[in-house]
């Protein structure tokens, strides 16, 4: 039996009955010499590796002018909602192509939190926790990275692209997990109307050329540095670093070192390529826009095919770059031009994990620290808002199609399918196939879930 054959009887709407079929008639067909090949499939399909993408967006967007519109109501604001290819799931007008994939989408509209602050929102969201106390939580990013990495892999296991971390940097951490899981950081540089931008608020980095947004992986090897050098250098390292180790074995040394050790090790791998943008074509860049949320995702999909566990792509920062969803004056210009970002890279995201076949092993998570307030004040502005909001699933291990929970006709409060921070994180461990449950041990000696909620089972395909 060919591979492509076994690929396509084990797709999603096939595997059951054919494994039913091979069940009833294994013991006439064991002696044919295919079985042995079969359970080596069976094998390979059970361990298939999963992948993580969290889609973080920076100030909070407005669930009512993104994926809970309120048309009709003196709450909706100027926008328009447009039907999906998922019939009853319709979304902003201003996501056209996103609208495209709606089989693909499950919104939750009943996301309620507690936290209405950027930094304490932040870390709610990205950790799971309240702020404060002795643990230092792992962001889910870095506790999924743990469950979907490789340590033999030339890539690191969480790769986070042009983090804006002033919020809470703790959020962006891997807390009590170590070193070993904190996210490679790609950096984005950008040509502004007011300047060169590095992606830090330094007006005064090198000029840029107008055109795609520049993201750098720093601790790539430069061009310049020879393989003598880079060999001296490596035995220099090598040399201090067992010294130090002989007489230090915490944890936190032996995960720096193994930081260290990977990056060497990326270094000298073909799979570094993949953050050459160059190489793609200029169709294929402009498909998802030059900003730096667009070529983001581009740079995701790539990752995503080296086999990187977890990518995370931020969209908004506060450097005037890119602008950002924290909209308390002019909110519909600015989540108009936000959304047009969001839905180029998003959408090509999708359709270009589809074509490759990595979208059904990729689970997607859109969300920020909270959502926006139903009425509009007095500057044509949202404020904060987390008591009724939204986020969004999309990709392998979602039931798509469909928005699960309600909020009131107003946007104020949550009528049905009231969901926290927990539930999400617990149904995203559910989708990429790790038990929420899991525990790991904090500083202290306390046992720590994964994820705390419930995963939401209606969510899950």
């Amino acid at each position: 039996m060919s591979r492509s054959m076994l690929e396509a009887l084990f797709s999603r709407p096939h595997r059951r009955q054919f494994l039913r079929t091979a069940l009833a008639t294994a013991c006439g067909a064991s002696a044919s010499g295919w079985l042995p090949r079969l359970a080596q499939a069976l094998t390979s399909e059970a361990s298939r590796r999963r992948h993580f993408i969290l889609l973080w967006m920076n100030g909070g967007p407005s669930q009512m002018d993104t994926f809970d519109l309120k048309p009709g109501h003196a709450n909706g604001g100027e926008f328009k909602e447009i039907d999906t290819s998922a019939p009853g799931l319709r979304i902003s007008e201003h996501l056209p192509r996103l609208a495209t994939h709606g089989q693909h989408l499950a919104v939750l509209r009943g996301l309620s939190t507690k936290e209405g602050d950027h930094g304490r929102g932040t870390y709610l969201m990205r950790t799971g926790h309240v702020p404060g106390g002795p643990v230092r939580y792992p962001a889910i990013g870095a506790s999924l990275a743990k469950e979907l990495g490789n340590d033999e892999a030339e890539l690191p296991p969480y790769i986070s692209i042009a983090p804006f971390q002033q919020f809470n940097q703790a959020a962006f951490s891997p807390g009590f997990l170590g070193p070993k899981y904190a996210p490679a950081v790609v950096e984005a540089r950008r040509t502004t109307a007011t300047g060169s931008n590095n992606g830090n608020g330094n007006a005064d980095a090198a000029p840029l050329p107008e055109g795609y947004a520049d993201l750098r992986f720093e601790n790539l090897l430069p061009d310049q540095a020879s393989a003598a050098r880079l060999s001296a250098r490596m035995e220099l390292w090598q040399g201090l670093e067992s010294d130090f180790l002989a007489t230090h074995r915490a944890s936190s040394a032996v995960g720096h070192e193994m930081v260290y050790r990977r990056a060497l090790r990326m270094m000298r791998s073909p799979a570094a390529g993949a953050f050459d943008l160059s190489s793609e074509p200029a169709t294929v860049r402009d498909k998802y826009g030059s900003g730096v949320f667009g070529q983001g995702c581009l740079l995701a999909r790539r990752l995503i095919e080296q086999g990187v566990g977890v990518v995370e792509v931020n969209l908004g920062d506060f450097s005037g770059a890119t602008g950002n969803w924290d909209t308390h004056q002019g909110n519909f210009t600015a989540v108009k031009g936000l959304s047009a970002q969001l839905d180029a890279g998003w959408s090509s995201l999708i359709e270009d994990l589809a074509e490759r076949g990595l979208l059904e092993s990729t689970t997607i998570l859109w969300m920020g620290e909270f959502g926006r307030t139903p009425a509009i004040n007095s500057m044509g502005g949202r404020d904060h808002y987390p008591n009724a909001w939204s986020c969004v699933l999309a990709g392998g291990g979602i039931r798509g199609g469909q928005a699960f929970g309600r909020t009131s006709a107003d946007g104020m409060s949550v009528e049905e399918g009231k969901i926290s921070v927990g539930d999400v994180l617990a149904t995203l461990c559910a989708a990429v196939g790790t038990d929420p449950a899991k525990q790991n041990i904090a500083e202290q000696g306390r046992p720590i879930r994964i994820a705390e909620g419930e995963a939401i089972r209606d969510v899950l395909s």
